[in-house]
């Protein structure tokens, strides 16, 4: 009876923003499930930091679109559970060429999915949003559902909410040593841990836990310089002006991306999608902070687009990435071991996707029915490259 009593249902490595939605489908459950963190807690040393992050309807692929549905359900469930506001309707304007072919593949997806939004020529970009200068041709596609997400505030909401349905979080303990099997025992820096069936969601140290385990994922870290630019003239672009978040397309070699006013009084968040190779132990060494291309052209951008900002960030701040090459999720059993369930890859957008995500990790965990087409998910999508080595 003792040996049951320390056997859990399901083990979740890693409290980031997609461990934590997996716990939270797993308490709901009721499921006995442990949330382990290899930091403590609250910490910034991965990919679910910071105040903010863009939530949106407007995506490329129709299948984030579709989870998008259900996932906006879920935040707004979680802000009930937890009596607190975490989500902003702001707007997502996406700007780019009139010909730029991902503005018209989004807006042909919005149109089918049935997503409010509308097309503005730059003739009505500049009536409705007279603080973007264009350079010439620029034209919009709002997706009117787009907004802010509390990243910091719900992640908190998410934890305290995993711990009142029944789960336990324990942070500091770090993740030495995974026994495969039925059990699979998990061993960390504070002792061992027995479960019917392993997930991880480890961010950038995925792949160290996985190698002892015989697989090695095609992932790609980066740290991303999450820069902050000054208003130079008062609430230019705050949510009081009616500014939305955006998203450039078409504009740079990478996606630019920007949030009103909020995080810092006068401040707004204006950041590359990419960033430079970086191992997420080293990612705050002197070494790392290296003035990177990344500033150079965000910096001609806001000069450029945004002429009321000063063209010098104010604040850099930092977070990791972990890009697949296809820059798509995994969301799959590992090849050799069907209680073990992996979560990587979210490339830089799986916050907003991580209720949903959470719940397909829950149900792989449990070997339900997937609630959508994991195709675009598989990990034998990289077998033709050689790179998902076994």
């Amino acid at each position: 009876m003792a040996a049951q009593k320390d056997l859990y249902d399901v083990i979740v490595i890693g409290a980031g923003i997609q461990g934590c939605f997996t716990a939270y489908h797993l308490a709901k459950h009721r499921k006995r499930v442990l949330l382990l963190e290899q930091f403590f807690l609250p910490h910034s040393r991965g990919s679910s930091h910071g105040q903010s992050r863009i939530i949106r309807k407007a995506y490329l692929q129709d299948f984030y679109t579709r989870m998008m549905h259900e996932c906006y359900q879920i935040w707004a469930q979680l802000e009930h559970e937890a009596g607190t506001q975490l989500h902003r309707q702001t707007g997502l304007l996406l700007l780019g060429m009139k010909e730029n072919q991902e503005l018209k593949t989004i807006q042909a997806i919005l149109s089918r999915e049935g997503v409010e939004h509308q097309c503005l020529s730059s003739e009505e970009l500049k009536q409705h949003f007279p603080d973007i200068r264009l350079t010439g041709g620029e034209v919009g596609l709002l997706d009117k559902f787009g907004g802010v997400l509390y990243a910091d505030k719900a992640l908190r909401a998410l934890q305290d909410v995993v711990g009142q349905l029944g789960g336990m979080v324990r942070d500091g303990e770090k993740v030495v040593e995974i026994s495969p099997g039925l059990p699979v025992m998990v061993k960390t820096t504070s002792r061992s841990y027995r479960a019917k069936s392993l997930v991880i969601t480890a961010g950038p140290w995925t792949n160290q836990l996985l190698r002892p385990l015989g697989i090695e994922l095609p992932l790609q870290t980066l740290r991303i310089n999450v820069c902050y630019w000054r208003q130079m003239v008062p609430r230019s672009y705050g949510v009081s002006q009616a500014f939305p978040c955006f998203l450039a397309l078409g504009l740079s070699s990478h996606h630019i991306y920007g949030l009103p006013t909020g995080e810092y009084p006068e401040l707004m968040k204006v950041s590359y999608h990419h960033g430079n190779h970086a191992d997420p132990e080293e990612r705050d060494c002197p070494t790392a902070h290296a003035k990177s291309q990344d500033i150079e052209i965000l910096k001609r951008f806001v000069r450029d687009y945004l002429p009321d900002l000063k063209p010098e960030p104010a604040i850099i701040e930092h977070c990791m990435y972990t890009n697949t090459p296809d820059e798509h999720f995994i969301l799959d059993h590992h090849p050799k071991y069907d209680n073990i369930v992996i979560g990587a890859g979210f490339s830089g957008h799986g916050f907003k996707l991580a209720p949903v995500v959470g719940k397909i990790l829950y149900e792989l965990s449990m070997k339900l029915t997937p609630s959508y087409d994991l195709a675009p998910f598989q990990i034998s999508r990289f077998s033709s490259l050689g790179k998902a080595h076994l």
